[in-house]
């Protein structure tokens, strides 16, 4: 989510705090932020530890299935689940523990896991935005980054009865960080700032 999210955070806060350098790191599914000598992470509500201070950052976001109109006029539309074995699929892999990550998608009322294939794996979700705009197949993403384009054309929501709701991105900090300054700012910044996407 660096485009959407955090390019905008940075910008603010360094206008509004010069002296303060923000080290980013992006990955699906991150490992252990204190052991890795971070401060603080964002993720969705479910993945984070039950020790960790969490902060909401944005409302709800859901999680949809995307392509754009030059790779659906070669390949076809999908009109179900099953029918996205039979297209190009662009699959995130986990860079902690290694495996390609399942889509998880409604069917129905009920949330099923669904293994995907295709001739790309990325391990950010925003690499399969960029490769499902440059028509290479259908991506998993964010609907929050995948909004512009579905606006302007360049990318079109498939099966959006399959879509996931999840309880929205946190920003989640070891309680003993929980006063830093530093870490203050950016939540403050990080909350004015993302109030825009609500």
């Amino acid at each position: 989510m660096l485009d959407t999210l955090l390019i905008p955070i940075l910008t603010r806060l360094a206008r509004q705090h010069p002296r303060l350098t923000v080290e980013v790191r992006t990955a699906a599914f991150p490992g252990d932020i204190v052991a890795q000598g971070f401060d603080a992470g964002i993720r969705i509500r479910r993945f984070i530890q039950q020790d960790m201070v969490a902060t909401r950052l944005t409302g709800s976001i859901k999680l949809i299935l995307v392509a754009s109109r030059d790779y659906l006029d070669a390949r076809g539309t999908p009109k179900s689940i099953a029918d996205l074995h039979q297209h190009n699929c662009i699959g995130i892999r986990n860079i902690v523990s290694g495996p390609v990550f399942d889509w998880e998608l409604m069917d129905g009322k009920k949330l099923i896991s669904v293994k995907t294939s295709g001739t790309a794996l990325v391990t950010d979700i925003t690499e399969a935005l960029s490769l499902a705009l440059a028509g290479i197949g259908i991506a998993y993403v964010v609907e929050l980054l995948a909004r512009p384009y579905l606006r302007d054309g360049s990318l079109k929501w498939l099966l959006p009865q399959t879509a996931v709701e999840h309880d929205g991105a946190f920003l989640y900090y070891p309680r003993r960080a929980s006063l830093a300054p530093k870490l203050r700012a950016f939540i403050d910044v990080a909350k004015k700032t993302l109030q825009s996407f609500e």
